[in-house]
């Protein structure tokens, strides 16, 4: 199948500071598997220069036109061997441990879904410690921390930023421990290069989050952490390294922050940032709490709190921020909510990006943006505030998709045990419907207390399946388990949900401490990875094993481009038609999930279709542009064109 030529004017890129070598070398192209992308000539006019980095990484900045495709394999519908130990559907009933060490055969929904855990023979060996050792019972301890995926030195794999949590001292101190940086060396090989990348050592605050974004606009994705004590900034120079911009950014926020959001919500092309703050904890407000258990001394519940204001950062475009929670809105309606997990995304498709908000015992927020950078709460009447009784519940995670393909996108949130998962779907114009009991969400019961969460299409048939990780805040639980199962919620048709995790592994059979989860392609195969914190356990990191079936996947990278555009693109749309499948529809959101930050592509599952019609982009702000017919497995990198393209 021709792809149409396409050639628009050039964009320059900043020119980035000289870079030294190093002695760890990345492998060169000719030394890795012939299996990874391999850069297509289908873009029209462009050259590229690259940068070597102390770490020996090749930092590409590129002077790219409008469509540059990468490709994996072909389209060739021959079913495909299966990789060692993917397995297929599962035939008996596993064996699923459960936190007091006991077994019981869970009954098994058939599934092709299949995940390993690689973190051991990859070489990720991390784990964030929250330190309850200390003995303080503190409610800080049960937050736990995220996962931030991005392409740090810009060579088209997904490395790994780790938040790594904190610990409390004798003297009624608390400190924190240094985050993990991991490169992605392709073939499930990742370095670890927190000294070299300068994030080792510096750890002057207890960490919870991870949030991505560029928010100086130089093509290489910077980090925003967010914990107990204030916020860090960690700009990404391009040659390998990071520098803490803390100082001088004007994110002079010491509250106790649990995720933050990055998303340019003025339209002015620049980065802004949305924090949520938990409660008024502190070593003087800890008070003495009960196991209704044990009856000894156990963590005490956010009720137990006050909740903190969030807050609304706007850029000034030169690296700096300043408080706009007042000139937005936030604290006229008052933006205090014990607020867990944040997501940027435009809501309500007009071009602009609003922010939902997770939080917990108390209702859930949604702000909707004006367009100026002005907001509406506006939660409540839109029904995405509260359960189906009109109840609110311990909200931790959320994300944003089109589970039942009608081309509106339906609202995910994961609350605490004996509440069910909440699904708002959307039935527009900005009105949301609690349809848990129908969509059979309700079915699994009330044990779980769920964190991170994603939508995935992780059998690439079309339609977006759902992962949720769980774990649970106290140390001695009476009605649920404290090391909980994970969740993968298999989408059937978009009228219901399965949970097939007990068939689809051993990590997904096995109860973890799990808090935020992330979504990326880690090997760059086309189907989407998953990498999972935990509490004083082994970060994991989930290769999908998921058997194809001769189906077919398409990635889409976005970059904006124009004055008023952020590059991240947060808000973007994006529909793509297939021969057989129903339009599907996403959209690139900020962060999401619990405390994490997902990799940059968008991944379509095409079912056995080879060839995707039509791919039509809605960027932030206006303009429209349609590409296709494109041929599948492949990374379609979209700059951004002119309106009405």
């Amino acid at each position: 199948m021709c792809r149409p030529k396409i050639s628009l004017p050039k964009r320059n890129r900043p020119k980035r500071r000289q870079a030294k070598r190093s002695r760890l070398e990345k492998p060169q192209a000719a030394d890795r598997p012939v299996n990874l992308p391999r850069e297509s000539t289908a873009e029209v006019g462009a050259k590229e220069r690259s940068v070597r980095s102390p770490l020996g990484l090749k930092a590409s900045g590129c002077l790219l036109a409008l469509v540059l495709l990468t490709s994996v394999g072909g389209c060739s519908n021959s079913p495909e061997s299966e990789p060692s130990g993917a397995g297929g559907n599962a035939a008996s009933a596993p064996s699923v441990k459960t936190s007091s060490g006991s077994e019981k055969v869970e009954p098994v929904i058939q599934t092709v879904a299949r995940f390993v855990d690689r973190a051991g023979d990859s070489g990720v060996d991390f784990s964030y410690r929250n330190g309850q050792e200390a003995g303080y019972y503190s409610i800080v301890e049960s937050l736990g921390g995220g996962i931030g995926l991005l392409d740090w030195d810009r060579d088209g794999d997904v490395d790994l930023f780790l938040p790594g949590g904190g610990q409390f001292g004798p003297e009624q101190t608390i400190d924190g421990h240094p985050s993990g940086v991991f490169l992605n060396r392709g073939e499930w090989s990742f370095l670890p290069v927190a000294s070299e990348a300068g994030t080792a050592g510096v750890a002057t605050r207890y960490s919870h989050g991870a949030a991505v974004g560029d928010f100086d606009d130089d093509g290489f994705p910077d980090v925003l952490v967010t914990g107990y004590g204030g916020l860090m900034l960690w700009r990404n120079l391009g040659d390998g390294t990071f520098e803490n911009a803390t100082p001088g950014s004007g994110l002079n926020d010491a509250r106790w922050s649990s995720s933050a959001a990055w998303g340019d919500l003025n339209g002015d092309g620049h980065l802004d940032l949305y924090v949520a703050h938990y409660v008024d904890w502190s070593f003087e407000n800890n008070p003495y709490c009960p196991s209704k258990k044990t009856g000894k001394q156990d963590i005490c519940p956010p009720r137990q709190f006050q909740p903190l204001p969030d807050t609304l950062y706007l850029s000034n475009g030169d690296g700096s921020f300043r408080d706009a929670s007042r000139q937005s809105g936030l604290v006229q309606q008052g933006a205090s909510g014990k607020g867990l997990g944040v997501m940027m995304c435009d809501i309500d498709l007009d071009g602009d990006l609003d922010i939902y908000v997770c939080n917990d015992t108390v209702p859930n927020f949604l702000y909707r943006n004006d367009g100026r950078g002005r907001f509406r709460e506006v939660a409540m009447q839109s029904g995405a505030a509260v359960s189906e009784t009109g109840v609110p519940e311990g909200s931790m995670g959320v994300d944003l998709g089109d589970y039942n393909l009608d081309g509106r996108l339906d609202l995910w949130v994961t609350n605490y045990e004996r509440e069910s998962i909440a699904l708002y779907r959307n039935d527009g114009p900005g009105m949301f419907r609690h349809v848990s009991h129908i969509a059979g969400l309700t079915t699994i019961g009330g044990l779980f207390v769920g964190w991170g969460t994603s939508f995935l299409d992780f059998d690439l048939d079309g339609d977006e399946d759902v992962f949720v990780s769980n774990g649970h805040v106290i140390r001695h639980p009476s009605e649920a388990p404290l090391r909980q199962l994970p969740l993968l919620f298999e989408n059937r048709q978009g009228r219901r949900f399965a949970n097939v995790a007990p068939a689809a592994g051993d990590y997904l059979s096995s109860p973890h401490m799990g808090r935020g989860v992330a979504r990326g392609d880690l090997d760059n195969d086309g189907d989407i990875d998953l990498v999972v914190c935990h509490t004083n356990e082994p970060v994991a990191v989930l290769e999908n094993r998921t058997r194809r079936q001769r189906r077919h996947w398409l990635g889409v990278h976005l970059i904006g481009t124009a004055a008023k555009t952020s590059r991240d693109a947060a808000g973007a749309i994006v529909t793509i038609s297939v021969k057989g499948l129903a339009d599907q529809t996403r959209q690139v959101k900020s962060g999401t999930s619990y405390a994490s930050s997902n990799g940059p592509r968008l991944t379509f599952g095409l079912g056995e279709a080879s060839v995707v019609k039509r791919v039509e982009i809605h960027w932030p702000g206006g303009g429209t542009q349609v590409l296709g017919p494109v041929d599948c497995d492949q990374v379609l990198v979209v700059r951004q064109g002119a309106v009405g393209n």
